[in-house]
Formats: C-alpha cells, sequence, structure tokens
C-alpha cells in the first residue's frame, strides 16, 4: 500500500511538528481529493507551528493555508479526475488539515478551477500572499487608486507587500513607496516596482503627531500595530488604507482626526472568506496582466525544511515567498 507524508502539528507535553505517513483516504459527498503539487509556508502557518498564538485550536493538525494540485477522485459533479485546481483560506490549514501534505481533502466549494496561463507552481508562488496583495489593490482601485496615486506599501519585502508592489506597478501607478526596515533590499524592491524606499526611522518622528503632512494617497499595510497608528497621520485627504496583516501587532492606538478631518478609510481586507467571484476575478487577473514577475525572491523546500522557514519568518528575517514542493506516488 502506498504512503503518503504530511506534516503535523502535535499538542502533547509540549507542542511541535512531525512527518508522519499516512495510506490514501476516501472521500464523502461534496468533497475533492487532491494531489497536492505546491503550498506555501504564509506568517498564519508559521504562527501554527508555535502555543498560544490562536491559530489551531484543535490537534494534531497538519497546517497550510493554501494549496494547488490535481484532482485525484471527486464526489462533486462540477470537477472531474485530472482538473488543477487550488484553494486558499476557509478553513485549510486552521479547522482542517492544510495544504503541507501529499494529499488532501478539501470541500469541493471551495476549489477555485487553475487559469489556463496558470501552473500549480505560479499559483502557490503567488498562494495566499498573492491572492490578499490582489484584493488589497482591488478595494483601493474601487475607492479611487489610479496611476497618478501616491502609494505606500508598508512590510514591503514580505510576500504581501511584494505582490502589492508589483501589482501597483502593473496598473500604472507612478509614485509607489515600499517602507521597509530591510535597507540592503533596495535593489530587490525596485525591481518589483517601489519608485522610492523608506526606512520607518526616515518616515516616523519619535513622537506621533495626530495629523502629518499628507504625503500618501492609500496605503497597503500589511504590518498592522505602531506601523499602521504611525502611517495614518500621513494620508492625504479622502485617501484609503486597505489593512490586510498584523504581524506588528493587533492593536491600534491612534486617534479619530484622520478620520473625521481627512475623511481617511480603513478598508479590513479578509482572504479567508472571500467570495467565489472575487477569487476567480483575481486569479485570472494574476494569471493574465498581474503575471507573475520574474524578480520575485521565492524559494522552494521539501516538509523538512518548513519549521526553519517558519521559524525564520517570524523573526522578521525572511524576503519573498517559500513554496513546499508535496505530492506522492499515486
Amino acid at each position: 500500500m502506498t504512503e503518503y507524508r504530511r506534516l503535523r502539528v502535535i499538542n502533547d507535553e509540549n507542542l511541535h511538528t512531525e512527518i508522519e505517513t499516512f495510506t490514501k483516504p476516501e472521500i464523502e459527498e461534496n468533497e475533492v481529493l487532491i494531489k497536492v503539487s505546491y503550498s506555501g509556508i504564509n506568517y498564519k502557518d508559521a504562527l501554527a507551528t508555535k502555543a498560544n498564538t490562536g491559530v489551531l485550536r484543535d490537534y494534531p493538525m497538519t497546517p497550510g493555508i493554501d494549496l494547488a494540485g490535481k484532482i485525484i477522485n471527486t464526489k462533486d459533479d462540477r470537477y472531474t479526475i485530472d482538473d488543477e485546481v487550488l484553494v486558499t483560506g476557509y478553513g485549510l490549514g486552521v479547522k482542517q488539515d492544510g495544504g503541507l501534505s501529499d494529499l488532501q481533502i478539501v470541500p469541493a466549494s471551495w476549489v477555485v478551477k487553475l487559469p489556463e496561463n496558470l501552473s500549480a507552481q505560479q499559483a502557490m508562488t503567488f498562494g495566499t500572499a498573492g491572492f490578499t496583495a490582489a484584493l488589497s489593490v482591488d478595494a483601493l482601485e474601487k475607492h479611487g487608486l489610479n496611476k497618478e496615486s501616491r502609494v505606500l506599501v508598508t512590510g514591503a519585502t514580505g510576500g504581501v507587500g511584494g505582490f502589492a508592489l508589483h501589482f501597483l506597478k502593473q496598473i500604472g501607478c507612478k509614485e509607489i513607496t515600499a517602507l521597509s526596515r530591510k535597507t540592503d533590499q533596495e535593489d530587490y524592491l525596485k525591481g518589483l516596482g517601489a519608485t522610492a524606499i523608506l526606512s520607518p526611522d526616515e518616515l516616523f518622528s519619535e513622537k506621533i503627531r495626530p495629523l502629518n503632512k499628507q504625503l500618501f494617497d492609500f496605503v497597503i499595510d500589511t504590518v498592522g500595530g505602531d506601523t499602521l497608528a504611525q502611517v495614518i497621520p500621513f494620508v492625504h485627504y479622502g485617501g484609503s488604507l486597505a489593512l490586510c496583516g498584523n504581524a506588528g501587532g493587533i492593536k491600534l492606538n491612534t486617534t479619530v482626526l484622520p478620520f473625521i478631518l481627512r475623511g481617511v478609510n480603513l478598508l479590513g481586507i479578509d482572504s479567508v472568506d472571500a467570495s467565489m467571484e472575487q477569487r476567480q476575478k483575481l486569479w485570472h487577473k494574476m494569471a493574465n496582466e498581474w503575471a507573475l514577475p520574474a524578480s520575485f525572491n521565492v524559494q522552494q523546500i521539501e516538509l523538512e525544511q518548513v519549521q526553519e522557514t517558519a521559524d525564520s519568518l517570524l523573526a522578521g528575517k525572511h524576503v519573498g515567498r517559500t513554496i513546499v514542493a508535496l505530492g506522492g506516488k499515486i
């Protein structure tokens, strides 16, 4: 009998990860079985490998909030064997076993068929990070973002931030500022689309002012916490911020003044429960006019390297995107 491999987060005497083997599972009505080709390492996946982070409540669990691969069994009329598909969000890797596995069962209602011009590897290079960035840019476009807008992207060397720079470049934005502590990544950030790079020390003063110079029309914030609090006063009258991350903390200490005196908008970005209409629309864009940039920093690893990568991500040392090659024998 063929055995497959998956990463498990186990919480017995102490929380830890290990690789275990399993056999091909059976599916129920309205489910599909996917042979996973690639999954990604996201911030939420990294948190899932640690205790007391609130990501996982049930153990053991296979993390991995995104996956791409091929359907090898289906009990849903919308899909056939050999359909190439991707899944991001919903409860994947959080409420039920996720993408860091050679095979995975998912509800058919979670599945997006891969667009024609997108491979499984490319899909997971984008992964949840790319989809979140796409949702952020799409939300800002609905609030007036255009080629002449001055845009700031925080956490710019991360997956979401890097893709945001690329998407903004693709729609023709002329002033794209990347905010990053990693000053050695200037060439990389400019290659993705940044026209200027600032460190937090260059932008922020020691004391946060409730209102500051109106430097940016729009912001994509991937960090949250104090970084977001310090950015809000710099947003122009009527401008908007797309909030899509909390690596810098979940608390927001600010005043009402930017909102009641400048009409600034905070737009929450949720990639987990985005509609299927949004998913299909934005994955089509990522397969075509927002196609993967050749300059994007992506590393490919095996299951054995997942924990090391997760630790690097949580320590703030990670750049770009890391995908995990999977797929056992059938």
